[in-house]
């Protein structure tokens, strides 16, 4: 595409990102899913605090594929203020695509302090993404939570933290009912290399569910192949 052509692109989808059709906006959003952060990321905020739901939550998700410096402020502020959860769980998510360490303190916050499970959720796994040690002591405390699936995210993130010490908090899930609970422990065990990992992977690739089973078997061999 020519510089010309490319500035009529940008031109139009501007255009419809002006529009009062929702369906205009939605498709510009989706538009910019092939141009480059510098020249998206100013678009996309221009409906990122749009009357929409869906279109706010699409611009969110946005800011989280598109890395400038612009991203983690907006995404930070959205994340503390909003009032829609939905939209919050969605900052939550975004942040952790940025690979940006400076979004583990807002991501801390929202966990300890947010009351909605799917935002605490979405937090967890962020942690994961980024992998930074802070997070260790509240992916711990998530272990104790009611929600089986903070359970998961909790779990794989630990194994993305990659501390051994949590080995043996999160092998009390091994005869977990949830088969998806026990499949993320394997995943996460094949992160953390000792032999109490290995221990359980060899009880988890009997595990009557095919895909625990498959998870443990590639986890040993992760482990085998990281020696």
């Amino acid at each position: 595409m020519s510089f010309i052509e490319q500035t009529q692109d940008l031109s139009n989808i501007y255009k419809q990102l002006e529009s009062e059709n929702s369906r205009d906006r939605l498709r510009a959003l989706v538009s910019l899913r092939d141009v480059s952060p510098d020249e998206a990321v100013p678009l996309i905020l221009k409906v990122i605090n749009d009357e929409n739901l869906q279109i706010r939550s699409m611009a969110v998700f946005a800011l989280g594929l598109k890395h400038t410096e612009d991203c983690f402020p907006v995404l930070a502020k959205i994340l503390e203020t909003e009032n829609d959860y939905g939209i919050r769980a969605d900052a939550a998510g975004a942040l952790g695509y940025l690979q940006d360490n400076r979004a583990v303190e807002p991501l801390l916050r929202a966990f300890y302090e947010d009351t909605e499970w799917l935002v605490r959720f979405s937090a967890a796994v962020s942690l994961g993404n980024l992998g930074d040690v802070r997070a260790y002591d509240a992916l711990i405390q998530a272990l104790d939570s009611e929600e089986t699936v903070l359970h998961q995210a909790a779990i794989a993130a630990l194994g993305e933290v990659g501390d051994l010490r949590c080995v043996d908090q999160i092998l009390r899930f091994a005869q977990s009912d949830d088969w998806l609970t026990r499949q993320r422990l394997a995943e996460a065990l094949g992160h953390l290399n000792c032999d109490k990992s290995l221990s359980a992977l060899n009880y988890l690739v009997k595990d009557s569910h095919p895909q625990v089973a498959s998870a443990a078997r590639y986890a040993i061999e992760r482990l085998g192949a990281n020696e």
